[in-house]
């Protein structure tokens, strides 16, 4: 702090900027569903249709997930979270073990396929010795240190370094050893043990370095190549810390960095029961350059026995280990560690498996006889892979995940829940809409909406030789929220917009249905001809007349989190008429900003909104407590479900009203 001693004009640092509070974004969805590879019961960021295939894989007959993703992206979504289920009891990941060549049934290393699921039987693994650098040495006659020696060239040796030593002529040797230090300066290498006495004759000795190539195959195509992979740890290419998954990749709490996509294969490292690395391998290495690529085997989906905790998870239990809290931390819970979720849906609760169609190898490529370049491996033969099949849950088991998928709307106070109608609701045409209207009886939240009736889309996979699938409609209802959201705000409601990507629904609704779904709550997906298929409602599962819209329940959930999230910096404050000031200031321009959008209703602000903070509602006895008390109200805009022309006829002309 400056004094002030002697006479003149003085600047200090005051700032009075009031800190600004901002809308959140409400675009972010959370799906949780089946998939054919990739992460289980983490929640992965997805920025695009191609990141999800290359982290989940593909279309499944076995899962819905894929399509909602896709009709997510394709209706104008943005980003969205990724939760894959299985039985973590039974999924496991295809591997192979290669032997350690000098002691017999010592598996040296363990490829396995990144994530668990059949998809990794189709991954094979084959292993090159590589020879990057090469050079001689010997160690100068009267040198008592034996444990370096001076080489032409250090070019591509390192610390670490795996080294075979060499000699033609007699005595001949053939041994290995660990480069320890490299000496750039006097061209010598540090040994990890002292040279033999055979190195002492003054003949040339050559050596080379001993490294590894890794080829990945997947259905009998190349997919990576890993090289300059070593068997010694402290090399900097040691093969486990190389061919692995990144820290962040497999955390599921760093929501601001987007991980790239994972590898098709890791190498972890071998851990003994006492929870300790064993001790390098023997120094002759692997055995390696097998004639064939090695076939991963051992992979399961763990589909068969999945169930509705799988998709739920367990509750919480603070007094448990974290190992086991992150055990429980499965399916929608895997989602509350994300706080930029808005949006969740399940869509693959209403599976009705379909088994995969048989597929044909690809023929291999014609190769051009003038080339020169070295032949390549013969691919590897890989068997039909029959991906396990899920059980098709019943009306009770739905009832209890979505049920769960409100209650955990509920709970985090900041997402909206996307209920998709069960399978028989838009397949049995014999009792009509009654058991839609049965469904919609089962719920009453303001933190979900009901959408009626399913989609048909384009199917890439030509399950049962049909062109399109029948899918739940909640990743594409997800997409339009989205869109919304981004063209013109949370207030908008995320109705009369066209569906892409979708080629019919399964049931044909008109305004008779219509007029008996809308009063439930039901909201109807109709076909309308020159304009497309739209969604034609935007009410909540609430009998309260005041969350009855979609938009105003959204509205109030992004104004409760952006106040919760931008007012932190008013704990700890002083309790006194300046922060009042301050926090009285702030929540109202961004509520202004909100009515200036058409958020709010009212011709004029005071209309829209009022803030209170004032000594009135923090007397004494409130500040003594540590309490800081402020009343907001808000009126959000309603949006126009029935638009009323009022035609009558006047003198020699037609009067048109909007009432």
């Amino acid at each position: 702090m400056v004094t002030n001693l002697a006479p003149g004009v003085y600047f200090e640092p005051a700032d009075s900027v009031v800190p600004a509070i901002t809308a959140l974004r409400t675009d972010i969805a959370g799906f949780v569903g089946v998939a054919e590879r990739g992460p289980l019961n983490s929640a992965t960021p997805v920025e695009s249709w191609r990141q999800f295939q290359s982290t989940f894989g593909g279309f499944l007959g076995s899962g819905y997930l894929a399509y909602a993703v896709k009709g997510f992206f394709e209706n104008g979504g943005r980003k969205c979270y990724v939760v894959r289920v299985a039985d973590r009891d039974l999924a496991a990941s295809a591997s192979v073990e290669l032997m350690d060549s000098q002691v017999p049934q010592k598996p040296a290393w363990r490829i396995e396929a990144s994530t668990p699921g059949v998809w990794g039987n189709q991954l094979a693994v084959q292993l090159r010795t590589t020879h990057r650098a090469q050079t001689r040495t010997v160690i100068e006659p009267g040198v008592a240190d034996r444990g370096s020696s001076r080489v032409v060239s250090v070019t591509n040796f390192e610390r670490g370094t795996l080294v075979r030593f060499f000699r033609a002529s007699p005595p001949s040797i053939n041994l290995l050893g660990i480069v320890e230090e490299v000496d750039g300066k006097t061209q010598r290498l540090i040994w990890n043990e002292p040279l033999g006495p055979m190195f002492l004759s003054g003949t040339p000795i050559f050596l080379e370095s001993i490294e590894y190539t890794l080829i990945v195959w997947r259905r009998g195509r190349v997919v990576a190549i890993y090289e300059g992979l070593s068997i010694v740890p402290t090399h900097s290419r040691y093969a486990p810390a190389v061919v692995c998954i990144s820290p962040v990749q497999r955390s599921d709490v760093r929501d601001d960095i987007l991980p790239s996509s994972p590898p098709f294969i890791i190498i972890p490292k071998q851990v003994t029961p006492n929870n300790k690395l064993e001790p390098p391998i023997a120094l002759d290495g692997l055995v390696v350059d097998v004639p064939s690529p090695l076939l991963l085997k051992g992979g399961l989906d763990g589909l068969a026995t999945v169930s509705v905790a799988d998709f739920i998870g367990d509750p919480e239990d603070f007094l448990a280990s974290n190992e086991d809290r992150a055990d429980r931390r499965r399916g929608l819970r895997a989602l509350e560690l994300i706080d930029e979720v808005s949006i969740v849906a399940v869509p693959d609760i209403h599976i009705q498996p379909v088994p995969p169609p048989v597929t044909v190898p690809l023929p291999a490529p014609e190769r051009d006889i003038c080339l020169l370049d070295p032949p390549e491996p013969t691919p590897p033969e890989v068997p039909q892979i029959f991906p396990e099949q899920p059980p098709t849950f019943g009306d009770k088991d739905i009832f209890r995940v979505q049920s769960a998928l409100l209650a955990h709307c509920e709970e985090q106070r900041d997402r909206f829940a996307l209920l998709d109608p069960p399978f028989d609701s838009v397949h049995n045409n014999n009792v009509g809409p009654a058991v839609i209207l049965a469904w919609r009886s089962r719920f009453e939240s303001k933190y979900g909406a009901l959408y009626f009736s399913w989609l048909r889309v384009t199917d890439p996979l030509r399950l049962g030789g049909q062109v399109v699938r029948e899918i739940p409609p909640s990743g594409h209802i997800a997409g339009i929220f989205a869109r919304t959201d981004f063209d013109i705000g949370v207030h908008k409601a995320p109705a009369n917009v066209e569906l892409r990507w979708v080629e019919d629904t399964t049931v044909l609704v008109d305004e008779t249905i219509q007029a008996g779904l809308n009063q439930m709550g039901v909201n109807a997906i109709r076909s309308f001809p020159g304009r497309g298929i739209r969604i034609y409602g935007a009410r909540t599962v609430s009998s309260d007349p005041d969350w009855r819209y979609v938009p105003v329940r959204r509205l109030l959930l992004m104004i409760e989190e952006a106040l919760d999230v931008e007012t932190q910096w008013a704990v700890f404050e002083p309790n006194d008429v300046y922060t009042w000031g301050k926090v009285r200031l702030a929540i109202t321009n961004f509520l202004e900003t909100l009515w200036q959008r058409g958020a709010l209703a009212g011709g004029q602000a005071e209309e829209a909104f009022f803030v209170k903070c004032d000594e009135d509602l923090n007397p004494p006895y409130e500040r003594d407590q540590g309490r800081l008390r402020v009343d907001v109200g808000v009126a959000p805009s309603i949006p126009y479900e029935f638009i009323v022309l009022r035609l009558g006829r006047t003198f020699e002309e037609f009067e048109i009203a909007e009432q």
